[in-house]
């Protein structure tokens, strides 16, 4: 019950702050007038008890009321379209051989280049370049290890040249191009593990920042979940400096109000990324659903792919996936299970 009590505090604030990022994730209606609206309404705002919250616009009218005239919450919102603005601007960017111009991708949405940026900014997270480097990277982690060439998987990726590929693959791959296509052959990752209540905890990093952080009941099966996903690395026991990193996770995970801020050595596709971007973004003591998340990432739909991406994070209590909870309110799943998921949201919105 605490769970759903925070998410209409959530929505709530949502219809103070007329908040257009809430616009189609819910609807509130209004007992004293019969009217429901979407979030951003600007139409004066209602008193607290007079509101309840709808997931969709049926069960708003199936509860006796009619649509707003002033904000039409059965149109499409302006956040809506400005989503489906960039989803079309994101499968332009996945399909075209080269990265296009700031320019051309302004012009095919009908909007000025400075405002385009703002927006496709705003829902994703990163800039048009950003988001085109994401997704070049996506496409030489999948190509590198079966091209016959670095040079036909850097070119078949959509770089034009060796030269600035080379500059930036310790920032695309996490090492060189070589050593990638080896399977991480020779990169080494330190790891420690400590244990807290709610079980076993390890922590391990490259020399970039902090690659997982995995939970569980049993340390061997942590280890083996370790060199599982980076089968070719040379795993070394981390030394006392690096058993405070562990310290500082377990800190957290006890006291959460002491935050967490590591580097973090994060690996997977465009999209994963994004999606793990987004969850880095929510508060202490803060939930969101999936469809939320999504919807600021700028892929309404893709609510089952984000729920997907949440279950592949390697990087627990860092990157918060326990923070995604389903629409109604009920916690779902959690890659290291629902019990601890549950102890880590209790704990935070204590604190």
């Amino acid at each position: 019950m605490a769970t759903r009590r925070s998410k209409d505090d959530i929505r709530w604030s949502a219809v103070v702050g007329k908040d257009r990022r809430a616009d189609g994730q819910f609807f509130y209606s209004v007992r004293t007038t019969g009217v429901f609206c979407r979030p951003s309404c600007p139409a004066r705002r209602a008193r607290r008890e007079n509101v309840a919250f709808h997931l969709t616009c049926d069960a708003a009218e199936a509860a006796g009321f009619r649509a707003c005239k002033r904000c039409r919450p059965r149109e499409a919102s302006q956040s809506e379209r400005d989503a489906a603005l960039v989803a079309r601007a994101c499968s332009f960017i996945e399909t075209a051989e080269a990265p296009p111009r700031l320019a051309e991708l302004a012009a095919a949405a009908e909007l000025s280049p400075f405002h385009f940026h703002r927006v496709f900014k705003a829902i994703t997270g990163l800039t048009p370049k950003g988001y085109a480097d994401a997704h070049r990277a996506d496409r030489i982690r999948k190509t590198l290890p079966a091209s016959k060439t670095i040079t036909g998987a850097i070119y078949d990726a959509g770089f034009n040249s060796n030269g600035r590929f080379y500059a930036s693959s310790n920032q695309v791959l996490g090492m060189t191009p070589r050593r990638y296509r080896a399977g991480g052959e020779r990169l080494q990752i330190r790891f420690a593990i400590g244990e807290c209540s709610l079980g076993s905890i390890l922590v391990a990093a490259t020399d970039k920042g902090v690659c997982a952080i995995l939970m569980g009941s049993d340390p061997h099966l942590l280890i083996r979940q370790l060199q599982d996903r980076f089968a070719k690395a040379e795993l070394i026991g981390g030394d006392a400096s690096f058993e405070k990193l562990v310290a500082q996770v377990i800190g957290f995970v006890e006291q959460p109000r002491l935050g967490l801020d590591l580097p973090l050595d994060v690996r997977g596709t465009a999209f994963q990324q994004r999606v793990w971007k987004a969850l880095r973004r929510i508060g202490v003591g803060k939930t969101a659903s999936y469809g939320e998340i999504a919807a600021r990432i700028g892929r309404p739909t893709s609510i089952r792919a984000v729920a997907q991406a949440c279950g592949a994070n390697m990087i627990a209590v860092a990157i918060p996936c326990h923070r995604v909870i389903r629409t109604d309110g009920h916690l779902s799943g959690y890659r290291w299970g629902v019990q601890r998921k549950q102890a880590l949201l209790e704990r935070e919105q204590r604190s």
